[in-house]
């Protein structure tokens, strides 16, 4: 039996960006549902497409365990993965576009915490709480070019943008969620 099920998955398929359009178009939304019964949810909102050179979008995310740090980002979807079946979700979503980046530089990822936000101010913020469980609203700025040598769409890499757990315990993949993005 696997460990993970998913709850629910309104849209299958990878979701594009769109940096022309300025309202926001249609919202990918996942959930992933743990044997332990927590909700993990990931929600992208953003224009339908975007050219490769990037752009900015908006990610949300509910039911998260505000006692565990998060990063949000652009990441390439590791080999042996299915965005599509938690139960492949085993190996850790890297390279991610900016890394870490706990001083904040580069705003391609997020840092979501309740404790140690305010040790990394450009990049972090703390979980809003409703009913003891985490939520948040952040943008990150998202390219196709993750670093020199590896390109979301290119060389068969797949890219997705995901929360995982922090470097506080980055080894725990119960908050990893993928949300797949192309680019054009």
């Amino acid at each position: 039996m696997p460990r993970y099920a998913r709850a629910a998955v309104p849209l299958l398929g990878a979701v594009a960006l769109t940096a022309a359009l300025a309202s926001p178009a249609a919202a990918a939304t996942v959930n992933r549902t743990t044997v332990e019964g927590e909700t993990y949810r990931l929600s992208l909102t953003a224009p339908d497409t975007a050219a490769a050179a990037g752009s900015n979008v908006t990610v949300t995310g509910s039911g998260y365990n505000p006692d565990q740090g998060v990063y949000v980002s652009l990441c390439a979807i590791p080999a042996g993965v299915d965005t599509a079946n938690p139960a492949t979700w085993n190996n850790k979503p890297t390279p991610c576009l900016g890394g870490q980046d706990e001083a904040g530089t580069t705003g391609a990822s997020h840092w979501i915490n309740t404790d140690w936000y305010w040790l990394s101010p450009n990049n972090s913020s703390p979980y809003t709480e409703a009913a003891g469980r985490g939520a948040f609203s952040v943008q990150i700025h998202v390219k196709a070019k993750l670093s020199d040598t590896v390109t979301c769409g290119q060389g068969g890499v797949k890219c997705a943008i995901v929360t995982r757990a922090d470097h506080y315990d980055s080894g725990d993949r119960k908050y990893d969620v993928y949300v797949p993005v192309t680019f054009q």
